[in-house]
């Protein structure tokens, strides 16, 4: 019922995380709740918030870089599915057995981009950004006018709540696969090693 994941024949250990990849998600991570923090709970003046911020927008200028030229289970294309192959895999996700996919899922896929689309959604406005306050001014505000800085920081505004949403939901999706898949994703996003199918039908 509960078999472990060394009987089944189908399944190895593989070195599935690289530690550039690894150290990328960790550091994302607090960046991005720190950032989030500054900008909704620090003080008026937002120097540490733009400074978390440009730390993003470095760690998002790696990130798409390693998704070209990185391993291959972290490149974009490596998990680009088709709609039949996501809507196929979201058919059974609940089913109370681990996956051991060799990556990101289809439907971690989708969230993955999200993630990303969002966050250089925030980087860009963030950087355009006037509030009209002559303090938090982001750098490019000057050079795009001042209802499109005006607008850009409407829209940061906007999206920050979103993407906290998206991070929770992402929170929920790793408890969800523990609790109900048995399926430990978090301790391979720290030692890189992880249980996955010999055969790479996906």
């Amino acid at each position: 019922m509960n078999e472990q994941p060394e009987q089944d024949p189908n399944l190895e250990r593989i070195r599935l995380w690289d530690p550039a990849i690894r150290l990328f998600h960790w550091t994302l991570l607090i960046c991005v709740v720190a950032a989030w923090g500054l900008g909704e709970f620090g003080p008026d003046i937002m120097t540490l918030h733009f400074y978390f911020g440009y730390a993003v927008a470095a760690l998002l200028g790696f990130r798409l870089i390693w998704g070209l030229v990185g391993p291959k289970v972290v490149r974009f294309t490596h998990f680009i599915y088709s709609p039949k192959t996501t809507l196929s895999y979201a058919s059974k996700i609940m089913e109370r057995k681990p996956s051991y996919w060799r990556g990101h899922n289809p439907v971690g896929a989708l969230a993955v981009f999200a993630l990303m689309g969002i966050l250089i959604a925030q980087v860009a406005t963030g950087l355009m950004g006037d509030p009209d306050d002559y303090i938090n001014v982001g750098p490019l505000a000057s050079y795009v006018g001042y209802d499109t800085a005006t607008l850009a920081i409407e829209i940061h505004e906007t999206l920050a709540p979103i993407l906290l949403l998206l991070v929770l939901v992402h929170v929920a999706a790793i408890g969800f696969y523990k609790v109900w898949k048995r399926e430990d994703l978090i301790k391979p996003m720290i030692t890189g090693w992880k249980w996955v199918k010999k055969a790479e039908t996906d």
